[in-house]
């Protein structure tokens, strides 16, 4: 099921986005914006992941590898 969401903007992001649309990459406004979410979810992801990585590494919880060997 799907919501409908209004947002306001600028002049100059509308025409921006009318005209990623237009270029063919995007069927619609909603598709484009839609992509953009996902990508910013995934960074933001990405960005905990790593986050949580380098606390772990900070309390000695990492192994320093000396060749892809080490991975195993």
């Amino acid at each position: 099921m799907r919501s409908i969401v209004n947002i306001s903007l600028s002049k100059e992001l509308v025409s921006d986005l009318n005209k990623a649309v237009k270029r063919g990459k995007y069927s619609s406004k909603s598709e484009f914006l839609r992509e953009l979410i996902r990508g910013r979810m995934e960074e933001d992801d990405l960005m905990r992941r790593i986050r949580k990585s380098e606390a772990e590494f900070r309390a000695g919880k990492g192994k320093l590898l000396k060749s892809l060997k080490d991975l195993r």
